[in-house]
């Protein structure tokens, strides 16, 4: 191609000098929202003394996309990846071109978000160690040109390990590993009683949850599936960190305060920003590189990228 257009972040590799942006980038991570991730990359510039330059703030590099939102702070980059499966498989093609033309080896992605625990209670970090869909299938699956691919869902068993050896004792929640199950449904496809349709009983319900238990699925939630796949098909180290909001066992309904479900929600953020800071210690890789502006390489093309992003229905 002439050049590879990054349409849903409104990047492009004719339009940017994305090596110069992204080139020193070794951690994605990435959540369900725009504010979420945000507050993401404030905490870990905190954590790893990333320092932006006086007079600059930090900048949503994708806003002109008006879908996902990523901020860069340092070799870490903090992107929103919507909900659902097909949401964050949008993304994920279009950032691991991103790594590809930004000439990064051998990055790490992490999806921290929210999960429904299944026996779990709320506030528990799980580390997922296997991603299944709805029928128990380690494998995610997408019709390609008319016939269905199978893409087996990986996460990286050492990063599981590594994470997991970060939790403190004094930390006042458990942190477990365990499968995950990913649906692409908020309520018949997780079993809930609550939502605009429903078919089965509480007794059919409760029979699938405890099945899911028995069977190891200590977690639900709705892109890990795709995320493990997308990555482990490009081989990308990757993992899952998600806070249980509810424990499926004992009902369907988030009931939480919000200040308690905002505090649970930053612990996943808190064990990555671990690994992030120890990985950095070790390797003497605390940087204040920035690109405070989009390094435009061709003015030209950067305004067509960025109309034609605009440019949504």
């Amino acid at each position: 191609m002439d050049q590879d257009i990054l349409y849903h972040l409104a990047l492009g590799s004719g339009s940017h000098d994305l090596v110069e942006m992204f080139g020193d980038v070794k951690f994605v991570c990435m959540g369900g929202t725009p504010k979420r991730m945000e507050q993401f990359a404030d905490y870990i510039m905190g954590e790893i003394g990333h320092k932006l330059p006086t007079g600059t703030r930090l900048q949503d590099i994708s806003h002109y996309s008006y879908r996902y939102s990523m901020y860069k702070v340092g070799p870490v980059l903090s992107i929103s990846h919507g909900m659902g499966l097909p949401s964050v498989a949008i993304l994920l093609h279009e950032v691991i071109k991103l790594m590809y033309h930004a000439k990064v080896r051998d990055p790490i992605f992490f999806r921290m978000g929210t999960s429904g625990g299944i026996g779990l209670e709320g506030g528990t970090v799980v580390i997922s160690e296997q991603a299944v869909d709805g029928l128990m299938r380690s494998f995610y699956e997408i019709p390609v040109l008319g016939k269905l691919v199978q893409r087996p869902a990986v996460l990286d068993k050492k990063l599981v390990r590594e994470l997991k050896a970060l939790h403190h004792a004094d930390d006042p929640y458990d942190t477990i590993t365990g499968k995950t199950l990913c649906t692409s449904d908020f309520y018949e496809g997780q079993g809930r009683l609550d939502g605009a349709f429903c078919e089965f009983s509480e007794t059919d319900k409760m029979q699938f949850l405890e099945k899911l238990h028995k069977s190891g699925v200590i977690n639900m939630e709705m892109e890990s599936l795709a995320f493990a796949a997308l990555t482990h098909h490009a081989g990308i180290r990757s993992a899952v960190i998600c806070a249980t909001i509810v424990d499926r066992l004992k009902g369907d309904q988030i009931q939480t305060p919000k200040e308690v479900l905002d505090e649970w929600q930053e612990r996943p953020q808190k064990l990555i920003s671990r690994y992030i800071k120890k990985y950095l210690q070790t390797k003497g890789r605390f940087m204040d590189s920035y690109c405070g502006s989009p390094c435009v390489k061709s003015p030209r093309r950067f305004k067509l990228v960025q109309q034609e992003s605009e440019n949504y229905d």
